[in-house]
């Protein structure tokens, strides 16, 4: 089969979209090579600018358009085809914060309209969790596991899935030596392995599943930095022995937290602790 009969259409990175077209007429480019009528061309085209929203902008070129409405008009060249798959490559990577999180929530919308199989290629571990239905977790072009967003999120099948999946990152504690560790480190172990696997060499704990308290409360840590994001704050943390700063996110209602503060950390007993062997495989979850 040839490529142009697989029904396939991508979607990259740069939007490429020639200059001296306006936006109708770049949609309906692909359409006009193929032979298509223009009244169908311009119907397909209409259709598509209204399912985008972009109706407004058919007689405007690529210049005096934003990025946001650009990589709208990138997309709408591919709707336009009726593929049977859509492949998009890192498509937000060049637009500014504030508008990866509108074409976000978009492209959601998009992919349940027109229930479309859609592969989605991306760094930015948010866009995956909060966008796909299934994903697959690449290192170095292996596979490390393929789940739902929340079945990789609450078992991770190893340590590199552990660390990718989740914002903020997750925290990694390793066994202590016996004998020689400092003895906050040792209790954060015991804290968060209480029914783990006996051959467990690391374990991880995510930042939502930490608590600060009084230093008397828990394991003896000392603040470094306060991050506030207004309802939360994430308070990165020292603990005695362990190289890594911790992470807790924590309600702003908790009080009040400054760097050089003494407090102790909670971990509940740590049903949400994850624990790893010395392959970095998962072994149970605590």
């Amino acid at each position: 089969m040839r490529p142009a009969d697989r029904g396939a259409a991508m979607v990259f990175q740069s939007y490429a979209l020639y200059p001296h077209m306006t936006v109708a007429e770049n949609m309906g480019f692909a359409l006009k090579m193929a032979g298509v009528p223009k009244a169908q061309r311009d119907e397909q085209v209409g259709r598509t600018a209204e399912i985008l929203r972009i109706t407004d902008l058919l007689g405007r070129y690529p210049k005096e358009l934003s990025g946001g409405q650009r990589q709208r008009v990138a997309i709408g060249r591919a709707i336009v085809r009726k593929p049977k798959v859509f492949l998009f490559d890192e498509p937000l990577s060049n637009l500014d914060a504030a508008l990866r999180v509108n074409m976000r929530i978009e492209l959601s919308r998009l992919h349940k309209e027109l229930r479309t199989t859609m592969i989605y290629v991306t760094h930015d571990q948010v866009e995956a969790m909060t966008m796909g239905d299934r994903i697959a977790v690449f290192n170095q072009g292996k596979i490390e596991q393929i789940g739902g967003p929340m079945d990789l999120y609450n078992r991770p099948a190893n340590e590199f899935v552990a660390g990718f999946i989740g914002s903020p990152r997750i925290n990694f504690i390793d066994r202590p030596e016996a004998g020689k560790a400092p003895m906050p480190h040792v209790e954060l172990w015991k804290s968060l392995t209480q029914s783990a696997h006996p051959d467990a060499r690391r374990v991880g704990i995510r930042p939502e599943h930490v608590s600060v308290g009084s230093p008397e409360q828990g394991v003896r840590a000392t603040v470094e930095l306060v991050e506030q994001l207004g309802d939360s704050a994430m308070v990165h943390l020292r603990v005695d022995g362990i190289a890594a700063l911790l992470i807790a996110k924590i309600a702003n209602h908790e009080g009040a937290l400054t760097a050089g503060q003494a407090v102790g950390l909670l971990t509940g007993g740590s049903p949400k602790a994850l624990a790893f062997d010395s392959q970095g495989l998962l072994l149970t979850a605590s």
